[in-house]
Order: structure tokens, then sequence, then C-alpha cells
């Protein structure tokens, strides 16, 4: 079967494979048993027409659209489908007030389903909220990026929000074997043979897209030539021709979480955090800056004075990418990366700023000690600025006295661990507030 006869054979419009196996009831459904499964509180919602407003949050291809088109078969009211990329707040507008008119006037309700809602701007987000509020509209969402991010909050509080997962290759051979044996949907009406291995290849190299592995298994049905006898044989050669491996997507909320990934694994895990700093840099393109930066801030918010050289080690690392640039400086970077993990860690600095913040909340005013304040004036004395003790003219380098405002004077703000570095801060302490008792 040529390509012109194949497109003859297919659904009206042209329309591909993906599109026309899409499932239309939820047993047809595909992965997501935890959401819809026997049972689930969305699968009883479906099935009794009573879904309220909802968020459906996932990668591509996990089945948001395909949830919202069978809740659309369903419901015995209205369903709308718009399109964030290119709707406006005219077009929900309008659909609001049709959704007023039809409840006014005939009881019925309307499902508005907005379509990758994180393209919709807070102003058009805002034009949705009276009409969700007064139960004017059933709003569904579908995203693909972190809702708490991209979607309203006021609107977020008023949906409940269903985190679909990423779908395995075994959905994906599911969804294809499927199509190859469905003569009025599928690829069942062409006299195909598929090896197993290709489908393997197809279902490994779509990443869970559903839609993606349908894709690819119909470019190769449509554009390998049939045998003498008219089959058409998909090898692995042709499935490795038909799909390939998949650009990965670095849209925000994915570059948040691969820094927050990086920024985790500084505290525990040399490799994890080798691995999170070149698959953004190499992978997602991200710039090496960002990572330089956490890196530095992690350097004092995780290690702190248990190994000061960490610190320095992540400003070299600085220096060394300003000056010879990437990839140049990768070994650099590295290298300051390993220093940090495999250091001791305290977040005795971290701590003792979150107290002392503290303290500046809980007192108005703070008034310096007499004894601390400038005496570099005539006439300092007669004002009472006396009585600092020099440090340094006593044993050790070290006397008691008074160096906080008087209101905050038992305060204590940096406590020094038994890690590293700040062990014998820690022992230094202790001798001084042994000094302070005596």
């Amino acid at each position: 079967m040529d390509l012109f006869s194949y497109q003859q054979s297919s659904s009206p419009a042209g329309r591909l494979l993906a599109d026309r196996m899409r499932p239309t009831t939820l047993d047809e459904y595909i992965g997501q048993e935890d959401i819809v499964g026997p049972g689930k509180l969305l699968r009883r919602a479906i099935e009794a027409d009573q879904v309220s407003s909802i968020l459906l949050y996932g990668p591509p291809g996990c089945g948001k659209t395909t949830l919202a088109h069978i809740i659309s078969n369903h419901t015995q009211g209205e369903f709308v489908r718009l399109n964030a990329v290119d709707a406006s707040v005219k077009d929900v507008r309008e659909v609001i007030e049709k959704a007023h008119n039809d409840k006014s006037f005939y009881g019925t309700k309307t499902i508005l389903f907005l379509d990758e809602v994180h393209r919709f701007n807070s102003s058009r987000q805002d034009a949705l909220l009276p009409a969700v509020e007064k139960g004017t509209i059933t709003f569904i969402g579908a995203t693909t990026e972190n809702p708490f991010h991209y979607v309203n909050g006021a609107l977020m509080s008023r949906s409940t929000l269903f985190q679909l997962q990423p779908l395995t290759k075994e959905h994906s051979l599911i969804a294809m074997k499927r199509a190859l044996t469905d003569k009025e949907k599928g690829l069942g009406f062409m006299h195909l043979e598929v090896d197993e291995e290709a489908l393997l290849h197809i279902a490994a190299m779509a990443n869970g897209d559903i839609r993606r592995a349908l894709n690819a298994l119909e470019l190769a049905a449509m554009t390998t030539p049939p045998w003498q006898d008219g089959c058409v044989h998909i090898t692995l050669e042709v499935a490795e021709e038909s799909i390939r491996r998949p650009l990965v997507k670095a849209d925000e909320s994915t570059q948040y979480d691969v820094l927050s990934a990086f920024h985790k694994s500084i505290r525990g895990s040399s490799d994890a955090a080798l691995f999170w700093f070149l698959y953004a840099v190499e992978k997602l393109g991200m710039d090496p800056m960002t990572f330089i930066r956490r890196l530095i801030a992690a350097s004092s918010e995780d290690i702190g004075l248990a190994n000061p050289q960490a610190m320095v080690q992540a400003v070299s690392a600085l220096e060394a990418y300003r000056n010879n640039g990437w990839p140049e400086a990768k070994l650099n970077i590295a290298q300051a990366i390993l220093f940090a993990v495999e250091s001791p860690k305290s977040n005795a600095v971290t701590t003792a700023i979150s107290k002392a913040m503290t303290a500046i909340e809980d007192v108005r005013s703070a008034e310096v000690p007499l004894h601390l304040r400038d005496t570099h004036y005539k006439g300092s004395e007669k004002l009472g600025h006396v009585g600092y003790k020099y440090p340094h003219d006593y044993p050790g380098h070290y006397v008691k006295q008074d160096y906080l405002p008087p209101n905050l004077a038992k305060r204590k703000f940096y406590e020094a661990t038994e890690q590293g570095n700040e062990s014998k801060i820690r022992h230094n302490q202790q001798i001084r507030q042994s000094k302070d008792m005596q």
C-alpha cells in the first residue's frame, strides 16, 4: 500500500493515529491508576457526571487532554475546549456568558477545558475567577508546568489538583499494540508485520509519551515500502529512523527542579551533585553561573565554618569561569563541587542568622551599650562612654563583657557544632563560657 492509498484509507480529515486512537472511555484509558483506577475519587466523579473544577498537571503525553475528552463524553452539559496559546479574555467571557444563559434558561451546566493553562497570563486567569466561584462554569485546566509557578493562587484554591505521573514504555507498548489490531481507528486494516524489538525501541525512545510513540509507529507504517506480498515489515532499523531521542525541555519549572536537586545533592552525594550540574549545563543548556552562585550560597548555608575552604573553592571556581569560560572551567567548577560535598557539614551559620533576625523582630530598638560607643572625640568620657575592655590585653585574648544591647544580653545566636573545623570553635566557645561563669 503506498502513501496515497494509506491516506485515503485513514479516518476522515486525515486525523493522525494518536488522535484516532485517543481513548473515549475510562476502561480504554491507559495509566494513572492511582487517579482514575476503580473506586478512585476522580473516576467516581466522572462516572457520576459530578466533576468539580480541577487542574491536571503532568508531562507531555501522559493523558491530560485524553482525560478531559473522557470527561466530555460523560457529561450531560456543554463541554467547551480552549487553548491558552490563542484564546483571549474575550473568548473566555463569551464562554462564560453563554454558560450563564444556558444555566439560567435551561439548567445546563458548562465545563470549560483550558489546555496549556500555564500560557494564560494572570489577567486572563482572573477573568475566570468569578464564574468559577459562582459555579457558572466548571473549570478544567491542563498544564505541563508546575501550577504553583504559573496558576493564580485564587484559581488554584478553587480547583482540585491532580498530578499525573509520567507513563512508562509498557504503557506505550499497550497503546501501540492496540493500534496495530484496531481495524477501524488504528492500523489493523494494513498488512503489517512489526518486530517486537522495533516496538520496544519506539517505546523506549518515546519516554512515556504515548502520542509520540503512536506518531512514530504511524510514520514507520506510512513510509516503509511493502514486500511483494503487500506486507509492510517494520524492523528495528525502520523504528530507529522513525523516532529520535527527544530533546530535553528546559522550561522554568525544570530549571528550578534541577537547581533544587543540585543543591540538595551538595548535602549528601558527590555523584548526584556532579551529575545534576553537568546534566543542566550540557543537556538543558543552563548557565554554569547559576550553579556556581548556588554553590557559593551552599558553602555558607550547609558547610559554613565546618570547612571555610569550601567558600574559597567556590569563589575560585567563579573566577576560573569568568576568566576561562566554558568548557575550560568545567574541571575547576567540578573540583569545587566535589570539595563542598565531601566537606563536613554545618548549618550553624544559617541558624545563627535566623536567631539574630528573630531577635531584631523582637526588639523595637537596640541601644548600643555605653562602653561600646565611639570614643574618638573629646567629651566622650563625660557622656559615660567608658569601660570598654580591650580583649588583647587579657589572657587568651578574651575578657568577659557585654556586647549585645541590654535587652538581648542573654540571647545566643551562633552555636558551633562538632563538625570539622567547628569542633575547634566549639571548644573555644566552651572555654569562654567557663571564664564567663567564673
